[in-house]
């Protein structure tokens, strides 16, 4: 029998507006370091983001439509937090993003929305007692 265990999947990020300058790979690369990740590897083209075992590659690659429909979620312990630190380092008025404070959703989720400098849309949140009970009636194990 083989090992069909995964390590990872990793997500590509686009970053940069050719027609916009102050959209470019560096301004991504800091916003996401000010939301909180770890800048772990770059070139000039890719750079690697972590933060604990959450991560993904920001590439130095855009289309507008691809970065307009793009969108992570990252789940988190704490949600209300991670908003702390986002109206604390001043994200929104730093990086002229679009953002939604946290709010719970009728999906058992308490969650917020952050745009980045590229126009990639972030969900970041946590579960609620709802999810996680919804959660563990659907896990078949």
């Amino acid at each position: 029998m083989s090992d069909m265990t995964t390590v990872e999947a990793k997500a590509f990020v686009p970053a940069r507006d050719a027609f916009v300058p102050a959209r470019d790979f560096a301004l991504s690369k800091q916003f996401y370091q000010d939301l909180g990740f770890v800048l772990a590897w770059s070139s000039d083209d890719l750079a690697y983001l972590r933060h604990g075992n959450s991560t993904f590659l920001l590439q130095n690659l855009y289309n507008k439509t691809h970065a307009d429909n793009f969108m992570m979620h990252l789940l988190v312990q704490d949600v209300d937090a991670w908003w702390r630190h986002v109206q604390a380092q001043g994200l929104i008025a730093k990086y002229g993003s679009k953002a939604e404070p946290p709010a719970d959703r009728p999906w058992g989720m308490r969650d917020f929305v952050i745009v980045d400098p590229t126009g990639v849309l972030w969900r970041i949140g946590q579960n609620t007692s709802a999810g996680e009970q919804a959660a563990r009636q659907s896990d078949p194990s």
